[in-house]
């Protein structure tokens, strides 16, 4: 496929994640929380996580928020790819979309739909648009309490 075709392909699922995303909302119930914030573009990213029975494996992953179709997009390709992984799965995603956003490989053929996102990295002010759903993950992975999100994470120190 040519490179043109393949950058309109890319653009075209960024768009249709945008503008029909298929996990905004709110989990119920509600096993993990955590506010994401980048300020240099305004992008806000609310992330509820809802875990199995034995609070091992991620069920779901919602969003709700304001952003640019990037920002947005990554959230809704994010929720998608992280339901039925344990945390340390997640966790590993996480990084290697961190990663994959550094030029530094891609995902397997299981998480093609995340390798969409690799154009992005492409240009570099936009690379903390990606990832902020992804480090607001993160967080709310590494918290074992819905209390300990009251305040915004950013991204801004680690691109």
């Amino acid at each position: 496929m040519a490179l043109d075709n393949l950058r309109k392909l890319y653009q075209q699922v960024i768009l249709e994640h945008y503008k029909k995303p298929r996990h905004r909302g709110i989990t119920d119930p509600v096993h993990r929380h955590q506010r994401g914030h980048n300020p240099s573009c305004g992008d806000t990213i609310e992330l509820t996580v809802q875990l199995e029975e034995s609070e091992r494996q991620i069920a779901a992953v919602k969003f709700e928020g304001e952003g640019c179709a990037i920002a947005m997009a990554s959230a809704d390709l994010m929720a998608d790819a992280m339901r039925g992984k344990t945390i340390p799965e997640a966790l590993q995603m996480v990084q290697s979309f961190q990663n994959m956003m550094k030029g530094e490989g891609e995902f397997p053929r299981e998480h093609r739909k995340l390798n969409v996102m690799q154009g992005v990295a492409q240009f570099p002010v936009r690379i903390k648009c990606a990832t902020l759903t992804w480090h607001t993950l993160k967080a709310a992975l590494e918290h074992q309490s819905v209390e300990s999100a009251d305040e915004f994470v950013s991204n801004e120190e680690n691109n």
